[in-house]
């Protein structure tokens, strides 16, 4: 776990500087931002959400799963690192999805590069007998606490290491930017649909992932809290389309009687 201690006097009212290599790019990449445009170098598929919908056209629906619980002893937030399976309650979220699917027209089963995504699919993709692929586009977002513990009222916030990363919840400081994140799933998302014509798709993936392509579609502000995300354990957000173009969003947990009590005040980054 990274050491977040300093001998530096500090002065709680400011902000300190971040290193001098790194003033430049960061510059960059706020007034990128600024801007509405994404990092990544492409815009956001705006036909999904924007294009008038012919309602006439084939129906084509893409489920963005939510991961089931994770085995973290350690509380950890883990992010993008390998290693993190799921735990025997995790398991049995992944067999509840089995049978919420059961009446599904699943053709396309994709997965993150991260181990509780496989460890989600592999009941799915045995009782349907889908292989499935893994797409780096839907993996967890980057985060720079990541292999940290970081809650509310653990004394993290008072150290100056981790100031100027919380600088801007807008973007956010601390990681990927969700204006990425939306790129990238949205195109993934656009794929899945495009190989799913006419039937059903399956993309298991991550809360903050998940939530960011919901909120560029249903048009809400990326920025927000994360204890409020409709994104838990093992959830199924559902995207209609008719032709290329979302029609419909919903949602469903079918282990939401497995999902433990959480405190709503911890700090959450994503999982």
């Amino acid at each position: 776990m990274a050491d977040l201690t300093t001998d530096e006097p500090t002065d709680p009212d400011r902000l300190p500087e971040p290193p001098p290599d790194q003033q430049a790019e960061l510059q960059v990449q706020d007034e990128l931002v600024d801007l509405g445009k994404p990092l990544v170098g492409q815009p956001i598929d705006e036909a999904q959400t924007d294009a008038e919908p012919d309602l006439s056209a084939e129906r084509t629906v893409v489920h963005l799963v939510r991961h089931g619980e994770v085995h973290n002893p350690e509380g950890v937030l883990y992010g993008r690192l390998p290693g993190f399976h799921l735990s025997e309650r995790g398991q049995e979220m992944a067999r509840r999805l089995v049978e919420h699917f059961a009446p599904a027209d699943l053709t396309t089963l994709i997965v993150s590069p991260l181990e509780r995504t496989h460890d989600t699919a592999t009941p799915l993709s045995q009782a349907r007998r889908l292989t499935w692929r893994v797409d780096d586009r839907v993996i967890e977002a980057g985060n720079k606490f990541e292999g940290q513990r970081f809650g509310v009222g653990d004394g993290a916030f008072r150290h100056p290491k981790v100031w100027w990363l919380l600088r801007n919840p807008f973007r956010p400081s601390w990681g990927e930017p969700y204006r990425d994140i939306a790129v990238r799933m949205l195109a993934a998302m656009a794929d899945a649909r495009d190989a799913a014509r006419g039937h059903e798709a399956v993309i298991v993936s991550h809360q903050l992932p998940v939530w960011i392509a919901r909120s560029h579609v249903e048009k809400r502000r990326f920025a927000h809290d994360p204890r409020k995300r409709e994104c838990n354990l093992a959830s199924v957000t559902s995207f209609t389309y008719a032709g290329d173009a979302i029609i419909e969003v919903g949602y469903a947990e079918p282990a939401a009687d497995l999902v433990p009590a959480r405190d709503d005040k911890k700090f959450a980054a994503g999982a």
